[in-house]
């Protein structure tokens, strides 16, 4: 595996150009901030947005992306299906998918789980707590027991998914609420992790520890270099005898 992959962040783009807080937040987008700290962490990373031709994520672009990290929230209908099934059969084939916080509810998500992917939500200004139940994982390297979220958008179960192959963090909320907040899957030849925090009217992306743990998918999520699998009609390894 690489030490840099090839990382594209894609992002609605809308939130930050309509809602003055998340501007103040993000004043270049969500998608910006991501790609900065992942650049400093050695990474080569580039962005794509909902109103580029083809949402940014041409073929070329997607045949150059190792790891795809996923933002979206106020236009998931408007994504193309043809672009959602080209993400999808990426992923089959072996790239990395990094879904954040609501896109829970994107196109892509939702095709690769297979579920509606709902859950409860609120927003009141509550403190989150995100507690690692899997200390071992290479996402949590650098984690300590939990991290600590003084502001963040509530997500409460149940959470409709697939049972993850793996759970990396659990959320508790000040309101009494517990989500499955980390989630990592594995998708044909390509891995997938669901990351709740993320809210556009709250800072999050800029919390040191929330940077660790994407820029950690990202190490986890991309390609294993390898030949794919054979399938279909084979030929066999060795001679079949007459059964008498």
């Amino acid at each position: 595996m690489s030490s840099n992959p090839r990382v594209t962040v894609w992002n609605e783009n809308r939130h930050e150009r309509t809602n003055p807080k998340a501007k103040e937040i993000y004043p270049g987008g969500i998608h910006q901030a991501i790609a900065r700290f992942l650049t400093k962490a050695g990474m080569e990373a580039g962005t794509a947005t909902l109103d580029e031709p083809a949402h940014g994520l041409t073929d070329e672009k997607l045949d150059n992306t190792d790891v795809l990290i996923w933002w979206g929230h106020l236009a998931h209908d408007e994504v193309q299906d043809e672009i959602v099934s080209k993400v999808q059969q990426r992923v089959l084939d072996g790239m990395g998918l990094i879904v954040l916080h609501s896109g829970h509810y994107s196109k892509i998500f939702k095709a690769l789980m297979g579920t509606s992917c709902s859950l409860k939500w609120r927003e009141a200004d509550e403190k989150e707590r995100l507690w690692v139940v899997a200390p071992g994982h290479p996402i949590a390297e650098g984690i300590g027991d939990y991290i600590e979220l003084p502001e963040e958008e509530m997500y409460g179960e149940h959470f409709d998914i697939p049972a993850p192959d793996e759970l990396i963090f659990t959320s508790w909320f000040e309101g009494g609420e517990v989500f499955r907040s980390g989630c990592a899957y594995t998708r044909g030849n390509g891995k997938v992790f669901y990351f709740r925090p993320g809210h556009e009217t709250y800072p999050t992306y800029h919390n040191p520890q929330i940077q660790r743990v994407i820029t950690n998918a990202v190490k986890w999520a991309q390609p294993v270099k390898r030949e794919l699998p054979v399938r279909g009609n084979v030929q066999p390894l060795e001679p079949i005898g007459a059964k008498g």
